[in-house]
C-alpha cells in the first residue's frame, strides 16, 4: 500500500495567497470532490486548530476530526484526520515560490491502523487498497479547482 502521495500545480498567485485560501479551512469546501462542510471547534491565535470535516462521495457520507499540525504561512499547512479517535491520515499542502506565482503540492499520508481500514470500508465504501487512488483523483481535482478560483480573482 503506498504511504504518501502528491500532486503538484502552478499557480499565478504569490505562495502566501495560497497559504491562506488553503488555511481558510471552509473554503476547502469549494475545491475538494468529497469534503462539503467544515465545523472549527478550536482556534488558537484565532487560526483554527482543530475542525470537523464532513465528507460525502456517491452515497457514502462520514465525518472526521483533524488537527492543525503545520501552520507556516507562505510554506506549509497540514493537518492530521482521525475518525473515531484512530488515525486516518495527514493532509497537507507546501506551496514553493516560483517564477510566475508559486507551486501547490498536496499530500496525504496515509497513518491507518487496522481498526481505521475497517472503519473506512464501512463509512466510505472503499476497500483500503483503493483509497490512494481515490485520494490522487480527489487531489487532482481539489488543485485544479484551487488554481482556477484564485486566477479568476
Amino acid at each position: 500500500m503506498t504511504d504518501e502521495l502528491a500532486e503538484r500545480i502552478a499557480v499565478a498567485t504569490p505562495a502566501e495567497t495560497a497559504y491562506a485560501a488553503v488555511a481558510d479551512l471552509r473554503r476547502m469546501t469549494r475545491w475538494s470532490p468529497e469534503c462539503f462542510a467544515i465545523w472549527v471547534t478550536a482556534r488558537d491565535d484565532d487560526r483554527p486548530s482543530r475542525f470537523v470535516g464532513w465528507n460525502r462521495r456517491g452515497p457514502f457520507l462520514w465525518f472526521t476530526t483533524a488537527r492543525v499540525v503545520v501552520a507556516e504561512p507562505g510554506r506549509e499547512f497540514a493537518f492530521d484526520v482521525s475518525a473515531f479517535g484512530q488515525p486516518v491520515a495527514r493532509w497537507g499542502y507546501r506551496f514553493t515560490p516560483a517564477r510566475e506565482g508559486c507551486e501547490v503540492t498536496e499530500y496525504w499520508h496515509d497513518r491507518r491502523n487496522r481498526a481505521a481500514m475497517v472503519l473506512g470500508r464501512i463509512f466510505t465504501g472503499k476497500v483500503a487498497s483503493a483509497r490512494p487512488a481515490a485520494n490522487r483523483d480527489g487531489m487532482r481535482q481539489t488543485l485544479a479547482r484551487l488554481k482556477n478560483d484564485l486566477e479568476r480573482h
